[in-house]
């Protein structure tokens, strides 16, 4: 595996390159716009490809890069359920995994510093974002923060993973890089309490100043959606409502969603599965898609969940030339919102 620790000095941000080999795969966590050019140019120099980005809640102290890494690599963005972002390609909830080419990372739902804080813990260690730093835990006082949310999120969630595993937290103040969950039990402060009330009673009184840029990056942060502006993507997206109706004449309905999305929320009757990763091979001449489209009586309808992934797909084809496609706009979570059909998918069997 490849992995790299890298550093924003400005707002002491840690932004994490998780990479794979053969393929190249490579997802980040909580990547900082000012450093997009940088991680761009990391991932060309290591031969990798952005697979996933991820933020683990929505900052205050500085702006997301997941806009503009969708925007110039196409990539998934990756939040919780519990986000109010207007839109992510996907959300996750605990017990759920995000996953890239040997890479596998298991989610927990960490909430306390913020509603919408999560984790993600592989095989050694833990990315915590700012539920637990190097000896000290995230702030409760804004972002609906609970003080008794944080101490469930610590002692009942992290703390119960093993003493050797990592700690890779979403910021330092220090120069501090890492730690170990026994570390932490043993010499962080704020962890030698016996109580939630105790605990609380160190967090209500840190007295401590909101964040330099907290005003700027909570709104930029809570609007990274993909914007359809181009005339071209408008006119090619249907709504639920049309696409209920069945008005839609010879249609291939194509699932871009990964499977446990799929088993999570279930299918359009009749789509075909094809993960968004599959995309580019499937449009170029010779694939699956492009075979499709040399049918001018049929159009192709690209969904996923909320109709992020299906516009940038719907992107890709049209560059192309394939143009009798269109997408479904706000995705299967529309879909289901106003009452469409959904079947009940099922988990393909393990292999081997």
């Amino acid at each position: 595996m490849i992995f790299r620790q890298l550093f924003d000095s400005i707002s002491c941000t840690y932004t994490y390159l998780l990479g794979s080999r053969p393929g190249g795969e490579a997802l980040l966590i909580d990547p900082v716009l000012e450093k997009a050019d940088h991680y761009l140019k990391l991932l060309e120099e290591l031969e990798l490809t952005l697979v996933k980005a991820i933020d683990t809640h929505v900052h205050a102290d500085h702006i997301t890069a997941l806009g503009v890494l969708r925007d110039k690599t196409h990539c998934v963005t990756v939040m919780g359920q519990k986000s109010n972002v207007d839109m992510v390609s996907m959300r996750v909830d605990e017990g759920e995994k995000i996953e890239i080419e040997n890479i596998s990372l298991d989610v927990l739902y960490t909430p306390g510093h913020t509603s919408d804080s999560y984790s993600f813990t592989m095989s050694d260690r833990v990315f915590t974002g700012d539920a637990l730093f190097i000896r000290g835990t995230g702030r409760t006082d804004f972002q609906h923060g609970d003080n008794a949310n944080a101490y469930d999120s610590l002692f009942n969630k992290l703390l119960t993973l093993p003493d050797d595993t990592l700690v890779y937290p979403g910021h330092d103040y220090k120069g501090d890089t890492v730690s170990t969950i026994g570390e932490e039990k043993a010499y962080n402060p704020r962890l030698q309490v016996n109580s939630a009330e105790q605990y609380a009673d160190i967090m209500n009184n840190l007295n401590l100043p909101n964040p330099q840029h907290m005003d700027v990056a909570v709104p930029a942060n809570l609007a990274i959606g993909f914007s359809a502006a181009t005339p071209e993507i408008q006119a090619a997206t249907i709504s639920a409502e049309d696409a209920i109706k069945g008005e839609m004449g010879d249609t291939l309905f194509v699932d871009l969603r990964e499977e446990g999305e799929r088993v999570r929320d279930g299918i359009i009757p009749g789509s075909v599965h094809l993960p968004y990763q599959a995309l580019h091979d499937n449009i170029r001449p010779g694939g699956l898609l492009a075979a499709m489209a040399k049918n001018p009586g049929q159009r192709i309808l690209l969904y996923c969940a909320f109709g992020e992934r299906s516009a940038l797909g719907l992107q890709d084809m049209f560059g192309a030339g394939i143009k009798n496609a269109c997408h479904l706009g706000g995705g299967i979570n529309d879909w289901i919102k106003i009452g469409g059909t959904v079947d009940k998918a099922t988990s393909p069997p393990p292999q081997g």
